[in-house]
């Protein structure tokens, strides 16, 4: 009976091993299966995301994002010059006075120079009649159209937006504008954009209605520098920057000097603590129990 029992055991060991060989082999074949659909549905909402929200922009090391940093003032300089001459044909910005460019890219004089070569409607006058002056320091930059119904008409419906606070109006704002800019390409096999809007992968939807306004040599600096079509992005990205958060270097500044007084208040009350306490702490007290 022993011999007999053993023969079948012998028997279907084979039989096991190849049943348990062939679970294993299904186990692992709908774990591979299961992944590579997990990978395709998130591949696919990636796609999804990056259609809806636009390519993610890569980040750039900007020189004045350090805490102890400043603006580059030469290159906000020429930022304004790619905005007069290229961005302010379709964008306002009614935040900026030219005031607020003295100081910062333009001496007194040349801020007034600039500004006197606009014209402004004012009035009334005494006659009760508006008129037109030559611009002075507390004028805005001109906008390119008297209202959003009127850039939209110029604009086939699309409305360009205001570029005083675009750089904090945008997730990512000073790497999505630079990479916005120079973001313009043939639109991939399979992606069709209707006419009259251009492929921009880092635009949401990927059809931007904005066509390509950079290109090298657009621009001709006052200081001699190449104007590449990346160093004119670079340069209007740090002149929004600017415009955006005109009062950075003070704040920097500011909280430099706080941290250094606090710093010496720190440093002054532990000495004082110390001296004050010193003694006290280390002092002996003997206590006479026998009187």
């Amino acid at each position: 009976m022993l011999r007999n029992a053993a023969r079948l055991l012998s028997q279907a060991a084979p039989a096991a091993e190849q049943a348990a060989g062939k679970s294993w082999w299904k186990l692992g074949a709908a774990t591979l299966a299961a992944g590579t659909a997990g990978l395709a549905a998130a591949s696919s909402i990636a796609l999804a995301d990056e259609a809806e929200h636009g390519l993610h922009p890569p980040s750039y090391p900007w020189p004045h994002e350090g805490f102890f940093s400043a603006y580059d003032h030469r290159s906000i300089r020429r930022g304004f010059q790619v905005y007069t001459q290229v961005c302010a044909t379709c964008h306002s910005m009614d935040l900026i006075h030219y005031r607020d460019l003295v100081g910062v890219c333009y001496t007194e004089e040349e801020a007034k120079e600039l500004a006197s070569n606009i014209e402004v409607t004012d009035g009334p006058n005494d006659e009760g009649e508006m008129f037109e002056r030559p611009g002075k320091l507390s004028d805005k930059l001109p906008a390119p159209y008297m209202n959003e119904e009127h850039a939209r008409y110029a604009n086939g419906g699309a409305y360009p937006p205001d570029l005083s606070l675009i750089t904090k109006a945008r997730h990512n704002g000073q790497n999505y504008v630079f990479s916005l800019l120079l973001g313009y390409r043939e639109p991939p096999a399979g992606i069709s954009v209707r006419e009259g809007l251009h492929y921009n992968p880092y635009f949401p939807g990927g059809a931007i209605a904005m066509p390509k306004m950079l290109n090298d040599g657009g621009v001709e600096y006052d200081d001699g520098t190449p104007a590449t079509e990346a160093q004119q992005a670079k340069d209007v990205v740090s002149y929004l920057s600017w415009a955006a958060e005109p009062e950075a270097d003070e704040r920097k500044l500011m909280g430099a000097k706080w941290i250094a007084v606090l710093s010496l208040v720190f440093l002054t009350t532990v000495y004082y603590k110390r001296w004050k306490w010193a003694p006290l702490k280390s002092r002996r007290i003997v206590v006479d129990v026998v009187n």
